[in-house]
This record gives structure tokens, C-alpha cells and sequence, in this order.
């Protein structure tokens, strides 16, 4: 490893860089890396970059010597066409990150399964016991096998649901039916009476619920989307829960966030949004996944959570 520090860039919004300074400071120190951090750096001195949506870095054609962009987000559909973007990207896979989602999806899983809107009890006295199916007898639908849809599945599975997995390429989960091509996504579509989206976002995944493919789905089925917002046709789904084929959509993502206020999402009787909460990058654990890449970065090692370019994550 060099003796020298490694000059790390954060762009960072001063935000961000108050919440995150702290535990990069401590992670760094931990690794036992020598690290110089700013917020503002010669761009030929810069040996990383520390990158969030919203940071105002779009150029990074100046930081010719930089050796590796470090995203703090999972997604990196926002920068990972960036034409001047020609360093290696890593995106955030992050212990906290991946169990703040599990959690998020089991319990909306969990609150479709048990249809626990419709047996809590208000003020209307109306007293309707009814006897929801077991895990077991419930098929749910993963579409995104990565490491967030991974994780979730496999903990559904270990719950007792039936659980049938789609990505862009085969893969194999001990507990997990796994499909994939065109005739997969029919498969598990025709049978996901609960359907949860972890798809990243590209060409091929925009809209990827659109009309047709919401009408494979068992009628009444329940929607939860923690994955992007541009996954779903908007006034597709609009239509198909006003036509009864959707029974119910937790929605956690929009194409646009806010969420417009005069979205009909926010007063349609089968809709539950939530504020992009499902999984948040902690710092606390985070941090050390980036001081992890920074250390193989200097000691010429492979970096963690390549990007793909031409698959977009």
C-alpha cells in the first residue's frame, strides 16, 4: 500500500457531508488508511470520489488521476450513462442497507398476507373475523434478484412462502423457484398473488408493469415497489386497481420526489405510499464498505460492487 494518503473527494451536499465525515473519519482509521477527505480538492490530485445524486458533480473529465468513483447509493442509474463518467464505478452494497429493506419488504408482505387493513378494528364496530391462508399456501413474487432482492427473498422464503424469483440473467437460490427470459417474467407474473419489485432501472426494466403485464397478474394481487418508480406505468396501474386486477399497491418510489401533491396516488382508496423509506444507506455501517474498496483500491486489488456499464448497474 502507498505510504502517502489517498486524496479522497467527498461530493458530497454539506448535509450529507455533516452526517458522513464522522464515520468515513473512524472507518478510515479503523482500516488503517492514511486519508486526505475534503469537500473541495484539486481535481488532478484526487485519488477517489465519494459521489451522491444531488452533489453538483456532473463533469468528471478533470479528475483524470482518480482511480475509482464510490457511489454512497445503490442505484447508479443517475450517473452510470454519464459520458465523462470513464473511471471504475462501485455501487453501495451495505449490510444496513440490505436489512433496512429486508425489514421494509417483510412487513408489507406481511401486512398483504395477513390482510391486516381489513381486520384491524375502528369505529364503525363492524366485527369480521376471517382466516387468512398460511405463508405457506401464498406464492409471492420477487422480480430482482441482485443483493437486495436476494436478501428479501431468501428471508421470505425462510417464513414459509412460496417464492418465486425473476432476473435478467438464470440464477439458483436454495428456498427460491428462479426464472428469467421473457417466458420466466409470464411465469411468475401468472402467480404472484403478492408481487415486489427490486429491479434496478434500465432500458429494459422501464415500465416493465405496464398494462400487459399487470393483466398476468392473479386478480386481486398486491403490488410493493421499493425498488424504482419508473418500474411501473403509472395510469397502468392506475386502471388496474380501479378495475379490481391490482388488489392493493404499497408504493416507496416515484418517477418524481417528491411525490406531486395532486398525484392521484395520494388519495386512491388501494394505494399506501411511503416517503423512499424502505432502505436507507446508514453511515455507520456503510462507511466501511467504502474504506474497504479505498484499501483494495491502493493495494491494487479488485474493487467491491463493480458497475456493469452496458447492463446499467
Amino acid at each position: 500500500m502507498n505510504s502517502r494518503a489517498a486524496n479522497v473527494l467527498a461530493a458530497l451536499p454539506e448535509a450529507a457531508w455533516a452526517e458522513w465525515r464522522p464515520a468515513l473519519e473512524q472507518a478510515f482509521a479503523a482500516a488503517g488508511l492514511k486519508v486526505s477527505m475534503a469537500r473541495e480538492m484539486a481535481p488532478e490530485a484526487v485519488d477517489y470520489i465519494l459521489y451522491t445524486p444531488g452533489s453538483g458533480l456532473e463533469d468528471f473529465s478533470p479528475y483524470r488521476n482518480a482511480k475509482a468513483v464510490l457511489s454512497l447509493w445503490a442505484g447508479v442509474e443517475r450517473i452510470v450513462r454519464n459520458e465523462t463518467l470513464t473511471h471504475p464505478l462501485a455501487r453501495m452494497v451495505d449490510p444496513g442497507l440490505k436489512e433496512g429493506m429486508r425489514d421494509y419488504v417483510l412487513g408489507h408482505v406481511l401486512r398483504a398476507h395477513l390482510e391486516m387493513d381489513a381486520d384491524i378494528c375502528r369505529r364503525d364496530a363492524r366485527w369480521q373475523p376471517h382466516v387468512p391462508p398460511l405463508a405457506r399456501e401464498r406464492c409471492v413474487g420477487m422480480l430482482g434478484l441482485g443483493a437486495l432482492g436476494e436478501f428479501c427473498a431468501r428471508a421470505l422464503a425462510g417464513l414459509g412462502f412460496e417464492v418465486l424469483g425473476w432476473s435478467r440473467g438464470q440464477k439458483a437460490l436454495e428456498g427460491v423457484t428462479c426464472h428469467a427470459g421473457a417466458e420466466g417474467l409470464e411465469a411468475v407474473l401468472r402467480r404472484a398473488e403478492i408481487l415486489v419489485l427490486l429491479l434496478p432501472l434500465t432500458t429494459d426494466t422501464e415500465n416493465i408493469l405496464d398494462g400487459e403485464t399487470l393483466a398476468l397478474l392473479p386478480p386481486g394481487a398486491a403490488l410493493i415497489n421499493p425498488g424504482r418508480g419508473a418500474l411501473i406505468d403509472d395510469e397502468a396501474l392506475l386502471a388496474a386497481l380501479d378495475g379490481g386486477q391490482v388488489g392493493h399497491a404499497t408504493l416507496d418510489v416515484f418517477r418524481n420526489e417528491p411525490l406531486p401533491a395532486a398525484h392521484p396516488y395520494w388519495t386512491h382508496p388501494k394505494v399506501t405510499v411511503t416517503p423512499h423509506i424502505a432502505a436507507q444507506t446508514r453511515p455507520s455501517s456503510a462507511a466501511a464498505v467504502i474504506a474497504e474498496n479505498i484499501r483494495r483500491g491502493e493495494a491494487g486489488e479488485p474493487l467491491l460492487y463493480l458497475v456493469d456499464r452496458d447492463a446499467g448497474y
